[in-house]
């Protein structure tokens, strides 16, 4: 593997992998999930479990994290914002959508994620789904018994709308 699926484009060995292996550790909120995201592409599930606190493993689900891991064909991650997070600070969160694919086709996974620092390490607190925004129109509607917006006096459903 040569760059880093984590989309940095540095390559892997210089990145999450050195993260993943233990080499250093992870400086942000956003390193972590950045290296979090690389242990699925690469199936480094017990790197998942390692890194979720301590609190919140009760319940982890091995097997299926392992299966969901090898299943998928992971295609990117994209990190939307960030909240805290940084060297200095004890907690942060991360919204992050990682795309892939399954036998049910292409689909977007968008998390909030939360991170806390503790004992100087990072670790995934818990994450929520983020649900997609509803669609703000920017004109509006055009009903088909409408006069069409191409300024032909027809009725939309007998214009543009057919």
């Amino acid at each position: 593997m040569s760059n880093c699926p984590c989309g940095s484009n540095l390559p892997f060995v210089d990145c999450c992998e050195s993260i993943i292996k233990g080499k250093r550790p992870a400086q942000t909120a956003e390193q972590l999930m950045r290296s979090r995201y690389s242990a699925y592409v690469t199936v480094d599930t017990d790197y998942i479990f390692e890194t979720t606190h301590p609190k919140h493993r009760q319940g982890y689900d091995h097997k299926g994290t392992q299966e969901w891991a090898e299943s998928a064909q992971w295609e990117n991650l994209e990190i939307v914002a960030t909240k805290g997070g940084k060297e200095d600070d004890n907690a942060g969160e991360v919204e992050f959508k990682a795309t892939y694919r399954d036998k049910g086709g292409r689909k977007v996974h968008h998390e909030l994620a939360s991170f806390e620092k503790d004992g100087g390490k990072w670790y995934f607190n818990d994450g929520n789904l983020v649900a997609p925004k509803p669609l703000v129109r920017s004109e509006p509607k055009v009903g088909r018994n409408d006069p069409c917006p191409c300024g032909s006096g027809a009725k939309f459903k007998k214009c543009c709308g057919k």
